[in-house]
C-alpha cells in the first residue's frame, strides 16, 4: 500500500533532524556570532539585569553603533527606552581622518564627478567610498537568540516583558545550536500580563486581564516548508493589522534593518497575539488569539513543527514545492486533529507535481480544496489577508483546541524540549510561594490573621509618633503630654513585640535569606504572581473605573483608609519584617528589651540585599501614610556597609496627581520595576536603586541613583482640604526635601495639587531647592507635536484659589508670588516637558509610540546632566541621607 510506503516513524525522524540541525559548522556560527558581539565572555557567567540597567556614558547620549559589538547594548538601551527601533542593527561607520566632511545635498548636487572611461582609475571607482555609510552585519533575530543565550533568566524576561510593550513578536521556543538542545521560555514570559475587552463591546463586565503564560486562547501557527516566495512574516503581519496601519510585529525581510541571513536563529519559534480592543471598528476577532512563527523549513526544524502541531488549532503550510521528502513529512501527521491549510504560488514551483502530491494528502489530513490557497506575491494582499481572517474567524467560532503558554510548556516537555522554567532554584522557590499562597482564601482575612503587627496597633502607634514629632517644634511643649505618648507608644510596641512572625512570614523570611541570589530573586518573582492571583475580584476591573473609588470632593476621608482596595502584595511582608523591627528597636531604646535578645536585628540586612538586587522597597508605608523611621535608618545603615566607599548618592523623585504616568516614565526612562496598572499602582512611596558605572562615577559626581516613586499620594483637588491634604503636603515635603531632583507630573490642568505648592513654599524658607522638572503627560492624545506656549503660561500664571490657600496656610498672605518668580522654575532653562501619549493606537493592540520614548530619552538625558554639572541640591552619602531622614 502507498500507506506502507510512505510511513514516517516520529522517533527516527526526529533523530535524524536533530543530526541535521547541529552539523559542526552551526557550532563555529554560533561562536562567531557570540565573538563577533562581543558576547562570548557572558557564556558562564550571564548578563545580568544588573549589568543592562548601570548608568553609564552612553547614557546620556543617542548613540549609533558603529561596531557589531555596539549592537547588544544599543539592543537593550533602546528595548529599555520602549523605542520601536530598538531592532534596527544598522552601524553607522567612523569617519577616516583624512576623509572630507558630509557636505548639504544641494551643494554635493553640483560637484557631478566625470572620468573618462580609459582612465585606469574608472575602474576603481565605486570600490571605495570617502562618505560614512550604514552598516549592516548581523539579522536581527540573531543579535536577539545571541542576546538571550548569554542572558540570565530575569534579564531574559525583562527583555521580553519590553518587546511585548513594543508590540514585538516574541521568542517562544530559542534555538542553541551550540550545546545541541531548544529552550522553550515559560518562565521569560512570566510577567507579561495583558488586558482586553471582550465582546460586547466596552463594558464593565467585559473587562479581562491576566497573564498570557495562563491565559487560554487558540493558536495558529505558520510556517514554511522548503522554499516559498510568499513572506510568512509579512503575512502574518498584514493579518494582525487593524484597518490600514500595518505594524511590524514580525520582522521580516523588507524591513532594510539588516537584510543579512540568518546565522543562528533558524528553529526560532515566535508568538505573538491579537487582543480585542472592544471596538467593533478595530476588532479583527471578538476573543483573544495567538499567533506562532517558525523561522526555518519545517524539513529541518521537524521538532518544532511537530509542537506547533499539538498546540495550534490550524497550521498555515507556505511552500512552492511539494517533494516526495514533504510529503512523508505530511503523511506523518496523519493522526493529528489540527487543521492544515497550504499556501502556494502560482508562479513558482512544480505544479503538476505539487497537486499530485495535494491530492494524496487530502484524504490522510481530512482537508478539502478549500484548504488549498494561491497567492499571487503582493497583487492580492488585501483579499488574501481578508481570507485567512474569515479562515480563523471560521475556527474560532467552531469548537477548538484553547490553549495557554503553560500548556504549550507540557506538550514541549513531553517532546524532549528543555523548558526554562524547570531549573532546581526556580521549582524550590515555585514551592515555597505555593506553601504560603494556598492559605489565602480572603486577602482581607489573611491580612488580620497573619500580618498582624499592620493592624490598629501599627496604625495608632504611627498616629503617636506624629504627634510626638510635631512636639519637637513646639514652644514649650508640655513635658505630661510627651510622658504620656511615651507611655502610650511603648504600650503599643510591647503589644506589637508579644507576636511571633506567622507561618507565612515565617517562610517569607526563609524565602528572602536564602543564600542563593537566584533562588531568593526567583522567590520574589513567584510571590509578585501568586499574590497577584488571589487578587481581589473587585480589583479586575477597567482602569477608569477605578476612579470613582477614589473620595469625592468635599468628603470626609479617613486617614486609615486607602484611596482605594489594595491588593496584597510583596511590600505587606516587608512591611510585617519592618514592623517587628521597629517595635523590638523602640523597647531596645527605651530600656525594656536587652540588646542581647533581640530576634530581628537582621532583617534590614536582609531588606539591604534585595534593593541592591532592584527590588523596590517601601519607604513610606502605604497603610498609615508614615515613614518607619527606624526601619527606613536601619535599612540604609546597612546599605552603607555593603555599598563600602561607593556610597555616594543622589535622591531623584517623582511626584504628581495619581494615574499621571509617573511609574510608567521612572520605568521608561531607567528601566526600573515600579508597580503601574489598573490601580496606579500602590498607595505609598516606593525606592530603588540604580548603579552608576565605576568609569562614569567620579564623572556624574555619584555612584548610585535613589529614585523614589510617590505612588497615589497627592490626591489633587480631590484632597485640598482638612487633614488629608495635611498629610499629603508633609509627605511632599518630606520627599522633595530628600531629593536631589524632582520630577513633578501634571496631568492637563492649570494649578501644580497644593500639596505639592505647599511643600514648595515650606522648602523655599528652608533655602534647599532641588532641581525640579515638571512634566505634563499627555495620556490620551496620541500626537502632541511638542511644548504647547499656552500650557507653559497656565503653570506661570498668577495662581489660581489652592494656591492662594497653600500660601495662607503658609502665613505668606499676599506676599506669595506666581510660580515664575520661584528660583526653581526658570522657564528658560527647560523646566517644563511636555511628553507626548505613551500608544500609537488604540490600546491593547498599541504599540509605544516613538514620540514618547524619544521625549522620555531627552529627560533622561536632561536630569543626568544637571546631576553632572551640579545643578541639583549637593550630592549626599548614605550617612548623610539618613541624618536627613531623622531631621525631616
Amino acid at each position: 500500500m502507498e500507506g506502507d510506503d510512505c510511513e514516517f516513524r516520529y522517533g527516527d525522524g526526529a533523530n535524524e533532524a536533530q543530526d541535521n540541525d547541529f552539523p559542526t559548522v552551526e557550532r563555529s556560527r554560533f561562536q562567531e556570532m557570540l565573538s563577533l558581539l562581543g558576547l562570548e565572555t557572558y557564556q558562564v557567567q550571564k548578563l545580568s539585569l544588573q549589568d543592562s540597567l548601570q548608568i553609564s556614558f552612553d547614557s546620556m547620549k543617542n548613540w549609533a553603533p558603529q561596531v557589531p559589538k555596539d549592537l547588544p547594548w544599543n539592543f537593550l538601551r533602546k528595548l529599555q527606552a520602549l523605542n520601536a527601533d530598538a531592532r534596527n542593527t544598522t552601524m553607522v561607520l567612523d569617519v577616516l581622518p583624512d576623509a572630507r566632511p558630509v557636505e548639504k545635498e544641494s551643494q554635493m548636487e553640483e560637484e557631478i564627478i566625470y572620468w573618462d572611461p580609459a582612465d585606469d582609475l574608472a575602474a576603481d571607482i565605486y570600490s571605495f567610498s570617502e562618505l560614512p555609510t550604514p552598516d549592516t552585519p548581523v539579522n536581527p533575530l540573531d543579535l536577539l537568540c545571541a542576546l538571550l543565550l548569554s542572558s540570565d533568566s530575569f534579564l531574559q524576561q525583562e527583555i521580553l516583558l519590553k518587546m511585548g510593550l513594543c508590540q514585538f513578536a516574541l521568542p517562544l521556543v530559542l534555538p542553541d545550536s551550540e550545546n545541541h538542545y531548544h529552550t522553550f521560555l515559560l518562565w521569560a514570559m512570566r510577567g507579561i500580563v495583558r488586558t482586553w475587552w471582550s465582546q460586547p463591546p466596552r463594558g464593565v463586565g467585559s473587562f479581562r486581564e491576566d497573564n498570557v503564560v495562563l491565559s487560554r486562547a487558540p493558536a495558529f501557527a505558520f510556517v514554511r516548508m522548503d522554499v516559498s516566495s510568499n513572506s510568512k512574516s509579512q503575512l502574518l503581519n498584514a493579518v494582525l493589522s487593524p484597518g490600514h496601519r500595518q505594524w511590524d510585529c514580525f520582522w521580516h525581510r523588507d524591513l532594510n534593518l539588516g537584510t543579512n541571513a540568518r546565522e543562528i536563529s533558524d528553529g526560532l519559534v515566535e508568538i505573538s497575539w491579537f487582543f480585542p480592543s472592544g471596538r467593533e471598528d478595530l476588532d479583527i476577532f471578538p476573543e483573544p488569539v495567538a499567533f506562532l512563527n517558525l523561522r526555518g523549513d519545517i524539513g529541518s526544524h521537524w521538532l518544532q513543527f511537530k509542537l506547533l502541531t499539538e498546540i495550534s488549532s490550524a497550521v498555515f503550510i507556505l511552500t512552492d514545492n511539494i517533494s516526495k521528502k514533504e510529503y512523508k513529512l505530511l503523511y506523518s501527521m496523519k493522526e493529528s486533529t489540527t487543521k492544515y491549510y497550504f499556501i502556494l504560488s502560482p508562479y513558482r514551483g512544480k505544479r503538476n507535481t505539487n497537486l499530485r502530491f495535494l491530492n494524496k494528502l487530502i484524504p490522510v489530513l481530512k482537508i478539502d480544496h478549500s484548504h488549498v490557497l494561491v497567492k499571487v506575491s503582493s497583487t492580492d494582499s488585501d483579499s488574501f489577508v481578508k481570507r485567512i481572517r474569515a479562515i480563523v474567524g471560521n475556527v474560532l467560532r467552531a469548537p477548538c483546541r484553547r490553549v495557554s503558554v503553560e500548556d504549550m510548556a507540557h506538550a514541549a516537555r513531553k517532546l524532549g524540549l528543555k523548558v526554562d522554567e524547570d531549573c532546581e532554584e526556580c521549582q524550590k522557590a515555585k514551592d515555597r510561594m505555593e506553601r504560603i499562597t494556598r492559605k489565602i482564601k480572603d486577602s482581607d482575612a489573611y491580612r488580620r490573621d497573619e500580618l498582624r503587627l499592620q493592624g490598629d496597633p501599627w496604625r495608632k502607634a504611627a498616629q503617636v509618633e506624629k504627634e510626638f514629632c510635631q512636639l519637637q517644634w513646639a514652644v514649650d511643649p508640655p513635658e505630661k503630654h510627651r510622658a504620656e505618648l511615651r507611655r502610650r507608644l511603648l504600650e503599643l510596641r510591647m503589644q506589637q513585640n508579644g507576636h511571633d512572625p506567622s507561618s507565612g512570614v515565617q517562610e517569607f523570611i526563609s524565602g528572602v535569606s536564602s543564600p542563593s541570589l537566584s533562588e531568593k530573586q526567583y522567590f520574589l518573582r513567584w510571590m509578585e504572581w501568586g499574590l497577584a492571583r488571589v487578587a481581589q475580584p473587585r480589583l479586575r476591573q477597567p482602569p477608569e473605573t477605578l476612579l470613582t473609588l477614589r473620595p469625592k470632593h468635599g468628603g470626609p476621608t479617613d486617614l486609615g483608609e486607602p484611596l482605594w482596595p489594595e491588593p496584597l502584595g510583596v511590600e505587606h511582608f516587608l512591611r510585617e519584617m519592618g514592623q517587628f523591627y521597629e517595635a523590638e528597636s523602640c523597647l531596645v531604646e527605651a530600656g525594656r528589651l536587652p540588646a542581647g535578645q533581640r530576634r530581628f536585628a537582621h532583617f534590614p540586612g536582609l531588606a539591604s540585599e534585595l534593593l541592591l538586587t532592584g527590588l523596590p522597597l517601601e519607604l513610606i508605608d502605604g497603610s498609615t501614610l508614615s515613614m518607619p523611621v527606624r526601619w527606613v535608618t536601619g535599612l540604609l545603615k546597612e546599605l552603607h556597609i555593603r555599598l563600602e566607599r561607593r556610597s555616594r548618592l543622589v535622591v531623584l523623585s517623582a511626584l504628581g496627581v495619581p494615574c499621571t504616568g509617573k511609574s510608567t516614565l521612572l520605568n521608561t526612562m531607567f528601566g526600573l520595576r515600579f508597580a503601574t496598572g489598573k490601580s496606579c499602582g500602590p498607595r505609598g512611596a516606593f525606592m530603588q536603586l540604580i548603579t552608576v558605572a565605576e568609569g562614569f562615577s567620579q564623572d556624574l559626581g555619584c555612584d548610585h541613583i535613589l529614585v523614589i516613586d510617590s505612588g497615589g499620594l497627592i490626591g489633587g483637588a480631590l484632597t485640598s482640604a482638612g487633614d488629608r491634604f495635611e498629610l499629603e503636603a508633609s509627605l511632599a515635603t518630606l520627599l522633595m526635601g530628600l531629593s536631589n531632583v524632582t520630577v513633578i507630573s501634571l496631568a492637563e490642568t492649570k494649578d501644580i495639587p497644593a500639596a505639592i505648592l505647599h511643600a514648595f513654599l515650606r522648602l523655599e524658607k528652608t533655602g534647599h531647592m532641588p532641581n525640579y522638572q515638571f512634566v505634563y503627560q499627555n495620556l490620551h492624545d496620541v500626537s502632541v507635536p511638542g511644548p504647547r506656549p499656552r500650557d507653559k503660561r497656565q503653570l506661570l500664571d498668577p495662581p489660581g484659589d489652592l494656591s492662594r490657600a497653600a500660601a495662607q496656610m503658609e502665613k505668606q498672605g499676599d506676599g506669595f508670588r506666581a510660580l515664575a518668580g520661584l528660583a526653581f522654575c526658570d522657564p528658560e532653562k527647560q523646566h517644563i516637558w511636555h511628553i507626548p501619549g505613551l500608544w500609537h493606537g488604540a490600546p491593547p493592540m498599541a504599540a509605544v509610540s516613538l514620540a514618547y520614548s524619544e521625549a522620555i530619552f531627552e529627560l533622561k538625558r536632561c536630569l543626568l546632566e544637571n546631576i553632572r554639572n551640579g545643578l541639583s541640591n549637593q550630592n549626599k552619602n548614605i550617612q548623610q541621607l539618613i541624618e536627613l531622614v531623622r531631621r525631616l
